[in-house]
């Protein structure tokens, strides 16, 4: 994405074609009005191509990268998988793992980029993958996904954990990738512009987020995403346990550099690469809130000029299934984005 102009996350390809409206009734947020196919969604990532949002995200069973689509923002319905098998340099990459998690889609050189991650639970012998298409239109004679292999991978002898992609051009039109989680924290890797994929291999990432870890315990910082906006970089990682239903933990934090390599800090100074930051999306006391651990966010910044955060959380009134959220995003005088989430955001 260029800086100053339309996010990865958001639709470089909108055509003539007539754009969807995004309407919710007066003091109603996106989220009380969603319906359709939103269970069960991990990890979400949007875009826009014409008059058609597009969300991806962690895939179910032999649906390995699960597909939804809306014309509003509003109205769901679930699409094919992108995959239904496993590339053979993935189960080859990564021994034992059966599926593709928390996807990333942008739209660059031509092409969509899809990066996504292959993993064991727990394991950082992990990888990033990256597959293309010309559209994302499954009508147009132009559809197919093109895997293009291997872009980053993790070994145990690593301090970081190849998962959780994220794809962004910095305001000099350089790629790069965000990933991580646990471990040393969140990096980020330098991409040549043409392939995708690191320039070099050998060359060590930048340390962007981590978690101080007790004696002999986890560090849960991951997911993380970059959102350019008014001469800064804004990075969203979400703290804590998802996973669990209703007795998910999970919330995400913010921070903002004036690079993209850092140093990133919250509103009070506080260092992301400490712990610190923001609070961006939370639930309320647990005795009262439906939706438990809000977390893993995308963005999109929309054709119109609006900003717009999706992400999971547990349905606590139907057995804690991961759901599909959406919100609408201000930002604030002081310049930070605020989520319109009705109670989820503190």
């Amino acid at each position: 994405m260029l800086f100053g102009l339309l996010p990865a996350a958001c639709l470089l390809m909108v055509t003539n074609a007539a754009l969807a409206q995004v309407t919710t009734a007066p003091g109603t947020t996106i989220n009380a009005q969603l319906t359709g196919d939103l269970v069960p969604t991990h990890d979400p990532v949007i875009a826009r191509e014409g008059d058609t949002y597009h969300v991806f995200s962690t895939g179910h069973g032999n649906r390995l990268v699960e597909t939804r689509t809306s014309k509003d923002l509003i109205h769901w319905t679930a699409g094919p998988p992108v995959f239904t098998t496993m590339p053979d340099w993935a189960t080859k990459a990564v021994p034992g793992a059966g599926g593709m998690w928390a996807p990333d889609i942008s739209f660059a050189g031509g092409r969509w980029r899809l990066y996504y991650s292959v993993s064991t639970f727990g394991s950082n012998r992990s990888a990033i993958g990256l597959a293309t298409n010309a559209t994302l239109d499954p009508r147009s004679p132009s559809f197919k996904w093109r895997d293009e292999g291997l872009v980053v991978q993790s070994f145990p002898s690593d301090d970081f954990n190849a998962i959780d992609p994220n794809f962004v051009t910095d305001a000099h039109g350089q790629h790069w990738l965000t990933l991580g989680s646990f471990w040393s924290g969140i990096k980020l890797f330098k991409l040549d512009s043409t392939t995708g994929k690191p320039a070099d291999a050998k060359t060590k990432p930048y340390s962007l987020a981590r978690r101080p870890a007790p004696a002999g315990g986890p560090a849960p910082v991951e997911a993380p995403f970059i959102v350019p906006h008014g001469g800064f970089y804004y990075l969203l990682v979400s703290y804590d346990y998802c996973c669990k239903g209703v007795n998910s933990t999970y919330y995400t934090v913010i921070g903002r550099a004036e690079k993209i390599t850092g140093p990133y800090l919250g509103k009070d100074g506080s260092k992301l690469m400490e712990g610190g930051g923001t609070i961006f999306l939370r639930a309320d006391l647990q005795e009262q809130q439906r939706f438990r651990g809000p977390g893993h966010p995308g963005w999109l910044h929309d054709k119109d000029g609006h900003d717009y955060v999706v992400y999971h959380a547990y349905d606590r009134e139907k057995d804690g299934a991961p759901t599909l959220r959406i919100a609408s995003v201000r930002w604030g005088t002081d310049g930070w984005p605020v989520a319109e989430t009705s109670g989820e955001s503190k």
